[in-house]
């Protein structure tokens, strides 16, 4: 079984109401791997989910420092700024989101996230700005297609 095999066989079996199992599977593989930046990212997650943040932050600095890269970075970027977030560390969230989303710049997901660490940090017209932008681009329906001139504008203006 290749590596990424294990880690998603590890995953399919998680609970995400009980996170210890996994962690306890991913530790071997740690062991193993110490710098694989996939491991080093799911292990991260992992303490994430089961609410230990602190541990999970740390996992995530050594997953971006180790290389990750297409869909994998993207992923790391946005659950690392919103561990930062929920840690109160909103400048350096700010930061993370800022350089995940020159990276992934058509990421909604990305924008949203970045725009909920805005609101948490006191940044409320720019958060409503982001996410107005984020229903201009995203939202495809005739009703809406008539007004993303104006979405926009509202956007720029807030």
């Amino acid at each position: 079984m290749t590596l990424n095999e294990e880690l998603d066989r590890i995953f399919a079996a998680r609970d995400r109401n009980n996170m210890q199992p996994t962690i306890d599977a991913l530790l071997p593989v740690l062991a193993e791997h110490p710098s694989n930046a996939r491991v080093l990212y799911e292990v991260g997650g992992a303490y994430d989910t089961a609410g230990m943040e602190e541990t999970a932050g740390s996992f995530y600095e050594q997953a971006l420092q180790a290389g990750l890269s297409g869909d994998l970075l993207r992923r790391c970027y946005l659950q690392y700024g919103s561990t930062l977030r929920n840690l109160g560390a909103f400048t350096r969230s700010v930061e993370v989101f800022g350089r995940a989303r020159e990276e992934f710049p058509d990421s909604p997901s990305l924008a949203v996230f970045q725009a909920i660490t805005l609101h948490a940090s006191g940044r409320v017209d720019e958060a409503v700005a982001s996410l107005l932008e984020v229903v201009a681009e995203g939202v495809d329906s005739p009703d809406m297609g008539r007004y993303k001139p104006a979405i926009r504008g509202n956007a720029a203006h807030i």
